[in-house]
């Protein structure tokens, strides 16, 4: 009795995925040295590889905590704060290639870019017309944002479990036609990414952006195959929560970039 619970946190046991994570981590960053300097690639894809564990490990607790009754409306509260706080970190990392992409295109000039002669785009790039396939790519993200929004309401407010399945996994599958047609867009592009500041700014903001919506269609697709596991009630649905909020981050995110780089950009 003197070690019951009498509290809604939930204590977590003592675990090596910390650890294993951190390591992982730095396994990584040291072979994406040795991968730059054209050592191996090895290395890093080991650290890849235990990232990838660490991460399949430990979502995969916390979805068996959420089963079992662990996450508590304060406990859910907390996974909101942090998710939140996640997202703010986004919005840095995206801002920072923003930046580079407006600051050399306000000022085209200077002593680590002479060979643009203050001219944006440089010459000799021809950048994508914005309003064929960005424009289609940027219907299709948006088509997928609200088809999301459609599984959420479907949980949230009208515990029709079958019209969530359904919204996923359109989502889903706009997700993968985006990814598709980005690549589409590469493979046709008429500059690279190394040579040239456009090149690097453009593929650099727009590449990790391709990225995370690689990311979000697979939190999606794991929110969905829990969804037809029974998983998430009108009261506790935190996990599809946090798929939902990023996959909105990342449709404003192509909105700014649409805006910017592809329409202003030119």
């Amino acid at each position: 009795m003197a070690h019951a619970k009498n509290h809604d946190y939930h204590i977590l046991q003592p675990s090596l995925l910390p650890f294993l994570g951190a390591l992982g981590g730095f396994i990584m960053l040291f072979g994406a040295v040795l991968w730059m300097h054209a050592v191996t690639p090895f290395v890093f894809l080991i650290g890849f590889a235990l990232v990838a564990y660490v991460m399949y490990a430990w979502w995969s607790e916390v979805v068996h905590e959420a089963q079992i009754g662990d996450h508590t409306p304060v406990v859910r509260i907390g996974l909101r704060y942090g998710f939140i706080l996640f997202i703010m970190s986004e919005v840095m990392f995206f801002s920072a290639w923003f930046w580079t992409f407006f600051k050399h295109a306000l000022y085209p000039m200077g002593p680590m870019s002479p060979a643009i002669d203050g001219v944006w785009p440089p010459a000799g790039i021809e950048t994508f017309d914005p309003w064929h396939l960005p424009l289609i790519n940027t219907l299709i993200l948006l088509c997928s944002g609200a088809a999301a929004t459609w599984a959420h309401h479907a949980i949230a407010h009208e515990n029709n479990r079958k019209d969530m399945i359904n919204g996923l996994a359109l989502a889903v599958l706009l997700g993968v036609c985006f990814t598709f047609l980005q690549a589409y867009e590469y493979s046709h592009a008429a500059f690279g990414f190394a040579g040239n500041i456009y090149g690097a700014s453009f593929f650099m903001a727009t590449g990790f952006h391709g990225a995370h919506v690689i990311i979000g269609t697979i939190f999606l697709l794991v929110c969905m195959i829990r969804a037809m596991k029974g998983h998430f009630t009108p009261e506790q649905h935190v996990g599809f929560e946090a798929a939902a909020w990023y996959w909105h981050f990342v449709d404003v995110v192509w909105l700014f970039l649409f805006a910017a780089v592809y329409v202003w950009g030119q």
